[in-house]
This record gives structure tokens, sequence and C-alpha cells, in this order.
């Protein structure tokens, strides 16, 4: 196994997790809320000295709902829209204002550190992180709060998420035994047990009737969504009646929804220059840009964790 290791980061799952999670009383010296930033650092902190990667990518949501992903499913992340007509006719995610204004500060900041951060035109981070996770050629860890990422898991290829819906300092380490346990399904069958179950927090209704336990007994008989079709569609295959009625009755949304579902891992992107940074190249830039947003203890633990101090 290589000794290089790879951290990929869902940096919107951060950033939004930083902000709920640290108090609104973390502000700069001119009182603009720095809650988001400070936490994604602190974040990224605790990580890299926890796991020592070799490589450090913020993957990025470039388009946090596609156009190409509604048109396939329109109820798409649909209950996240504030306003079908934002800037330019494009539909707005519902962010508070107060984290709004974080963002660019966030990509300054990752910016001056030197940590890569890497977004595909029409594409969601977990694209990003589906395609550098495939043919790594090194153990990846996936950091994000995101159960659609647990189809990259693949122990064989050394890729396993790190899952924080428990919080950073709480997540769990996602390989195939415990998706396994958690779910009664093989991580390759994640996106077409997702698919089948429905996700009401991207808006993908699933076929109606089909829970857990249904979708994870569909898929131990038949494989895959496609096999699953098929068999409903045979009249002689072993499909018991009501599993049949139900997938029957969704033929429309399942022509579809795997290809919404399923993780893009072959997009064209950069990746030249994903190392993890051990030294700031600019520090004078770096030190007014922490007395500017009051960065504090934060930027000096991340300048510590990146060079490998804090181990």
């Amino acid at each position: 196994m290589s000794d290089q290791r790879l951290l990929l980061l869902d940096t919107a799952s951060l950033y939004f997790r930083a902000f709920f999670g640290v108090p609104d009383s973390v502000t700069a010296p001119d009182g603009t809320p720095v809650n988001a930033v400070r936490g994604l650092m602190d974040f990224i902190s605790r990580l890299v000295e926890e796991y020592d990667p070799t490589h450090l990518v913020c993957c990025w949501d470039d388009d946090w709902r596609p156009q190409w992903r509604v048109d396939l499913v329109p109820s798409y992340k649909g209950h996240r829209v504030v306003t079908a007509h934002g800037p330019e006719g494009v539909d707005v995610e519902e962010v508070p204002d107060a984290l709004v204004t974080q963002v660019p500060v966030i990509r300054e900041v990752l910016d001056v550190f030197g940590v890569a951060v890497r977004g595909v035109t029409e594409m969601e981070a977990d694209d990003v992180i589906g395609t550098l996770a495939t043919g790594a050629g090194m153990p990846v860890e996936i950091v994000t709060g995101d159960r659609d990422l647990f189809q990259l898991v693949d122990d064989e290829a050394g890729v396993r998420v790190l899952y924080t819906a428990r919080g950073v300092g709480r997540h769990e380490r996602v390989d195939e035994a415990w998706v396994r346990d958690k779910y009664g399904v093989e991580a390759r069958h994640y996106a077409d047990f997702a698919t089948l179950r429905g996700d009401t927090s991207d808006g993908l209704p699933g076929v109606a009737g089909v829970g857990e336990k249904t979708a994870a007994t569909l898929l131990a008989q038949f494989d895959s969504v496609d096999g699953i079709v098929a068999a409903a569609t045979d009249q002689d295959s072993s499909m018991a009646p009501g599993p049949r009625r139900k997938v029957l009755a969704a033929l429309d949304y399942l022509a579809v929804a795997p290809r919404v579902v399923a993780v893009r891992r072959d997009l064209t992107l950069d990746r030249e220059g994903i190392e993890r940074p051990r030294s700031v190249a600019d520090p004078a830039r770096l030190e007014a840009l922490a007395q500017q947003w009051g960065l504090g203890s934060s930027a000096e633990r991340l300048q510590a964790a990146l060079a490998g101090e804090l181990r």
C-alpha cells in the first residue's frame, strides 16, 4: 500500500457544519461573523493532525444543483431553493446571509495557506470527490456528512468515508463492513439502494412503498436497479407481487434517477498541485489576512498542523 494518503474534504458540508456549530459571537475586528471560517480552519487542522495526509483537496460545489440533474428529476434539491429567479435566472440555494459573506473569505484563506481547491463547472463537490478518489493510487479518506458518498467506499482501493453526521470530532470511519452492517447492502450497491429508498434531503422521492429493508432485499436478489426493473417486467421472475407492483409504478423514475444519484468519477480536472502544503508561501499576506479577519489561534493551529508540528 502506498505511503501516500489523500484527504478529500466536502468543503460546503464542513463550513455549513462550522457555521451552525460555532457561536456567531466569533467575529472579525469589524464585527463580521467568521464562525464558519474559523470553524472550517479548525476542522482542517484536526483532520490533518489525525490522518497526516500527504495530499489534501478542498472539493467545491461549482454548481450545488446542476441543471442536468434537475432535468432528470425536477424535485432534486428543490426544497433548498429560496427563489426560482435568482441572479441571471439561476436558482439560489437558501443560505444564511451571515454564511454567504464568509464563503469568499474561506476561499481566500485556503488560497493563502496553499490548500488545493478543485471544482468543475456544472458539477457538485461529490462529483469532484468521486473523480479524485477513483484511481488515486493511494489510500483516500473522504470527509463528508453526505451519505451519497458511501457509494465510493472501496476496501480494495483503500477508499473510505469519514462521516461527520455526529460532528467532526466524533466522525465515523465508514468502510465496506460499516455499510453492510448499517444498511444490509454492499457499498457498491449503495447508489442503487439510495435510488430505491429515496432521500428527502436531496429531494429524491424513491419508489413509493419501498423502504430500506425492501430495497436491500431486492438488491440482494437482483443485484441492481436494472436487474430489479428487468425482474419486475418479467412475469416469470421470482419477484413477489407486492414489490413488483411498486417497481412497475415507478418505472419512469427508475429510468432516470440512477444517473442523478450516481457520483461522477470521470471528470476532467487538474490532479497536479494537490500535495499538502507544508509552509505558507506568503507569510506577510497570511499575517494581514489573520489580522483583518481576527483568525487568531485558528490560523496558528492550521499553519502548525500543515507543517506537521502538532503530531
